[in-house]
């Protein structure tokens, strides 16, 4: 298991691909879901400084905060409701550029202007979703959807089921 992080610099498609063999090499062997969501969280906020970064977790019928890194959030989430319950509700990946504009956006923080929410899949089923927010507006493209869903589909491994 890799415990450091190579922070590397390029263009944002050359970061995730380094970014993503070294999220492999933190995950390898570690059988622990909470270790291995914190240690996603973590190296998507140290490579690309985003405002907020984490999981959340389907559990009884609503979204549940999970591993995060940035400030505090929203806690629970209903489906259908906000970006990450429209998310799950649809199971795709929503990019929204300006969140002001989004219908029934949630405001977990008044720093947040665009975000990115990718579904966690399971045998065909949303686990969880990936939520990134950024303090700029127009942050996330097709670049980040590619390759958070790559992310999102590493993090999966670690559901036992």
């Amino acid at each position: 298991m890799a415990e450091d992080l190579s922070i590397t610099s390029g263009t944002k498609a050359e970061q995730y691909e380094a970014l993503i063999p070294q999220i492999n090499a933190l995950l390898e062997g570690e059988p622990d879901l909470v270790a291995n969501l914190a240690n996603i969280t973590a190296a998507l906020k140290e490579q690309f400084r985003w405002l907020w970064v984490g999981f959340y977790i389907v559990k009884s019928g609503e979204l549940v905060l999970g591993p995060f890194q940035g400030p505090v959030a929203c806690t629970r989430i209903k489906r259908g409701r906000g970006v990450c319950g429209t998310s799950w509700a649809e199971a795709k990946t929503l990019v929204v550029p300006d969140v002001e504009k989004f219908p029934g956006h949630i405001a977990c923080s008044s720093l947040s202007k665009s975000e990115i929410v990718v579904p966690v899949f399971k045998a065909n089923e949303v686990i969880a979703i990936l939520d990134v927010d950024s303090e700029l507006l127009n942050h996330f493209d097709e670049t980040d959807a590619k390759y958070l869903e790559m992310i999102s589909a590493i993090a999966a491994r670690s559901w036992n089921s």
